[in-house]
């Protein structure tokens, strides 16, 4: 009987966190058919970690040739999706998530839709004199044209225009994310009907982030159970499915995973797909309830082993430079203590930029935290043998930060 570990199990192995990894970011983008991508630099990080070798520079390339977009789509946030797919998911989804943008922009800003469409045609034209933008630089076009536009306004106006498939992410310039009109980023756009769309959607997902229910997918595209159910009906004889508490779970053909998963321990950000890619049935992470449901602020990251999450990531953001720790549902010690060293080991080991210093800060405090742990620990042997390994990988960590 299926139980709630092995459907997170299942998952990490449908999501390629685990064995067998894709090839490429192209790859694994492809395969999620689109990655929240809110925190670029940890989304960056949740991309490159499910590929066989980690490598900033590949992703980073997909994103400068636009063959990935960072754009807003399926929710009112980003997602790193391939530019093959942009177009029939912003058909498909756009409109109802349009809605919420359109909404913020009139109550919260006082726009109607005649100012809204000024400052979109405005947005474009400078797109199209001066090429790609930064939101700053936007905000000055803006405001040269006698537009008042920035701050929380602006961007959720720049995101009510990428709905509506105008503009686009550009290149990324000295770090900072760039817009473009979509038009010349991506000329051609793959166009599905309404019909057909549902249909590939519910296949990609279902065989991306599966084993999922339809609630799942309803949440994660924004449309309604009609909608996913109507797509799921046209490709479910391509599809496996199962009975669990009462749930549906729809998944790619295959058989539940058996035996070790390589690797074992995952630190993870909050908005990872394996967290964020569910809301129905996304606490099978937590069976056993470890993790409290609310706190007084959302944490930062998961940290997870066999499937399971053990805990979560908390930043300290008042910090010069913001540092941070585990907070474990339960002791973190022995067997957990080391999976999670060789997880936060792996981080540092595709290095090259994602190891900024805030983030090596986070996984200096969390290795902390494990050590503290390790010291309260009932058992002597776990404590001076898992400790001993912990301290030297903290110290390594320490003066990376340093």
């Amino acid at each position: 009987m299926v139980q709630d570990l092995d459907v997170a199990r299942w998952r990490l192995r449908s999501q390629h966190v685990v064995s067998p990894f894709a090839v490429s970011a192209r790859e694994a983008v492809g395969s999620l058919l689109a990655v929240q991508a809110e925190n670029f630099s940890q989304a960056a990080w949740a991309v490159a970690s499910r590929t066989h070798n980690p490598d900033q520079a590949d992703l980073a390339t997909l994103l400068d040739d636009g063959a990935v977009m960072r754009t807003h789509v399926l929710r009112p946030t980003w997602h790193f999706v391939l530019a093959e797919d942009i177009g029939w998911l912003l058909d498909l989804t756009g409109p109802r998530v349009r809605r919420v943008t359109g909404q913020q922009l009139r109550s919260a800003h006082g726009l109607d839709e005649r100012s809204i469409d000024q400052a979109v045609a405005a947005v474009m034209a400078a797109l199209a004199s001066r090429g790609q933008l930064t939101r700053a630089q936007l905000a000055d076009e803006l405001r040269e044209r006698g537009i008042p536009g920035s701050g929380q306004m602006l961007m959720i106006l720049l995101a009510h225009a990428e709905l509506d498939g105008l503009i686009c992410s550009g290149g990324i310039v000295d770090g900072e994310h760039t817009y473009a009109l979509m038009g010349e980023r991506v000329p051609t756009l793959r166009r599905l009907g309404r019909t057909e769309a549902l249909a590939e959607l519910a296949l990609r997902y279902f065989t991306g982030h599966g084993p999922a229910t339809e609630r799942d997918l309803a949440y994660w595209a924004t449309l309604t159970l009609t909608d996913v159910r109507a797509g799921l009906q046209q490709v479910r004889d391509r599809l496996d499915w199962f009975q669990h508490d009462g749930r549906t779970f729809w998944h790619g053909p295959g058989d539940v995973p058996c035996g070790p998963q390589e690797p074992v321990g995952h630190l993870l950000q909050i908005l990872d797909e394996t967290y964020r890619g569910y809301q129905h049935s996304r606490w099978v992470l937590d069976a056993a309830g470890d993790v409290p449901r609310t706190s007084t602020r959302p944490p930062d990251g998961t940290a997870s082993t066999c499937g399971s999450r053990p805990g979560s990531l908390c930043r300290n953001h008042r910090a010069r430079f913001p540092s941070g720790g585990i907070a474990p549902g339960r002791t973190t010690g022995g067997r957990r203590a080391r999976q999670l060293h060789s997880a936060a080991k792996e981080y540092v080991r595709a290095d090259d930029g994602w190891t900024h210093r805030e983030m090596m800060n986070v996984w200096v405090s969390t290795c902390d935290a494990v050590l503290r742990r390790l010291a309260a620990s009932s058992s002597l042997l776990a404590h001076r043998t898992h400790s001993a390994r912990l301290r030297g990988y903290y110290a390594m960590l320490r003066r990376s930060a340093d």
